[in-house]
């Protein structure tokens, strides 16, 4: 396998919470088979965390579910895991991806490349900082015009919707309020109706 130009291949010898390599493009990250799964944020590979947990599954399945009855007309969905190829320094893997029917264009053999219209990510211990601050900023910066963060403890959606370049906290949703959107309109669900249809896991 072709390494890329001046970078040196993963292994598995060298698992450590952040690689330290940097100026890396798409390429390079589609060329490791080391049988981990990375992010490629500004060039930089950063190793994703162990497989989740059996409830952020769940409710990720969950989710698919009700968005697929209600948008799969208009949006196809997609999940985990996928490469979401933003710039040629920055692949990101969301929870959970829609795009428009109309926007087709942006899916490719290997990816989504470009915003999509919606992405969904589900909170962990391991990810907190990496969904709420540094995705943020990232989906924010690539334009992507809507962002849903599911905390899946107690069941909450935050909503954040772009404006001029940056996300505002548009609504919180939890228990049996309908979760909407402006953007997407055929959503019609409600965390408690996530939550209730998901088995109890010790």
């Amino acid at each position: 396998m072709e390494q890329g130009e001046g970078t040196n291949k993963p292994n598995k010898a060298s698992q450590q919470p952040l690689m330290r390599e940097r100026g890396l493009t798409y390429n390079d990250y589609a060329s490791i088979d080391d049988d981990q799964r990375y992010e490629l944020v500004d060039g930089q590979l950063e190793l994703m965390s162990p497989a989740p947990i059996v409830r952020h599954q769940l409710i990720s399945a969950e989710l698919f579910s009700r968005l697929r009855d209600t948008c799969q007309s208009e949006y196809i969905i997609l999940n985990a895991p996928i490469d979401l190829i933003l710039s040629q320094h920055n692949v990101r893997q969301p929870d959970l991806v829609l795009v428009h029917r109309s926007r087709l264009y942006i899916l490719h053999r290997n990816g989504i490349m470009g915003p999509p219209d919606l992405i969904v990510e589900i909170l962990s211990p391991s990810t907190l900082r990496r969904d709420k601050v540094d995705k943020l900023k990232t989906y924010a910066r690539f334009n992507v015009p809507e962002y849903w963060i599911v905390e899946p403890i107690l069941g909450i959606l935050e909503q954040y919707v772009l404006q001029e370049q940056r996300y505002e906290l548009e609504n919180v949703y939890q228990g049996d309020e309908t979760v909407q959107s402006n953007q997407l309109r055929c959503v019609r669900f409600s965390m408690g109706e996530i939550i209730n249809n998901i088995p109890h896991i010790e």
